[in-house]
């Protein structure tokens, strides 16, 4: 079996979400109020809950009754166990999120519920472009500074992958306004979301790269309002259900018994073959 590549550090993630503070989880909270309205439109009670997150603390407070797990590359969750699964703002982080799925399923009763929410590939676009641009300008090459991110379709597709019936992906952008960029990089210190990549510079940024990157961001992303500038937070969210017999089943081609010139009422018409 081939070894995923190992774009994280979960050693410097681990610590930068312990250096994380609550009032800049405001993303958290956006997903939670997200996930609990979801949740209400599905006609199903959920009694067994797992979530799998990198900030337990947050989401055992929010879900008392939850088996809350570390998003560790081997999950800690008991197989068959759950009705419902909810894997929070980690998913960006994994090495293996096509594994991660996999687990979040098997540890799923037939007929679970899964419900993924992680940052898509939109996220800090202004801020990648910047910083890029402005190492460019300034060193004359680039360095890794911010993880890359699944594009909503790929993040879809790693749900078949993984075996979910019925999956579904969507993408929420959240915009942000900043005083400026280096607000911006303050605040996502606060959030536990800065660089945790492997190849990562290990020494401190130098300063007038990050003045051109503040520079370079004031002049291409400011608010149209006032001199504030602006981030972008892509929140996508995974939905897939653990296969049961009960679910809707797809015909096999060829199977139906109606036609559709019946059911709109119209009259079928042949095409001539020698056309």
């Amino acid at each position: 079996m081939t070894t995923p590549p190992q774009l994280t550090d979960r050693a410097a993630l681990k610590r930068n979400r312990a250096r994380a503070q609550d009032d800049a989880l405001f993303l958290h909270d956006w997903v939670a109020d997200e996930i609990k309205e979801r949740l209400t439109e599905v006609n199903k009670t959920f009694t067994d809950i797992a979530i799998v997150t990198g900030f337990p603390d947050y989401w055992q407070h929010l879900f008392p009754e939850a088996t809350v797990v570390l998003d560790d590359e081997t999950l800690t969750l008991e197989e068959g166990a759950y009705d419902l699964v909810l894997h929070v703002m980690a998913l960006h982080w994994a090495n293996d999120p096509v594994g991660q799925l996999v687990q979040c399923r098997r540890a799923l009763k037939p007929d679970g519920l899964l419900v993924a929410s992680a940052l898509g590939g939109q996220t800090l676009h202004e801020l990648r472009s910047s910083l890029a641009e402005a190492e460019i300008a300034v060193r004359g090459g680039l360095s890794p500074r911010i993880a890359p991110m699944g594009e909503i379709r790929d993040l879809g597709a790693l749900l078949q992958r993984a075996g979910f019936a019925m999956p579904v992906a969507d993408g929420t952008p959240l915009t942000v306004s900043y005083a400026n960029a280096f607000h911006l990089m303050h605040d996502l210190r606060k959030m536990g979301e800065n660089s945790a990549l492997t190849d990562r510079p290990k020494t401190l940024t130098a300063r007038n790269v990050l003045t051109e990157a503040s520079s370079i961001y004031a002049q291409h992303f400011h608010d149209s309002d006032d001199k504030r500038v602006t981030a972008t937070f892509e929140v996508i969210t995974l939905s897939g259900w653990a296969p049961d017999a009960s679910q809707p089943q797809p015909l096999r081609p060829g199977s139906a018994t109606s036609r559709l010139a019946d059911a709109l009422g119209t009259e079928e018409t042949s095409l001539d073959s020698s056309d």
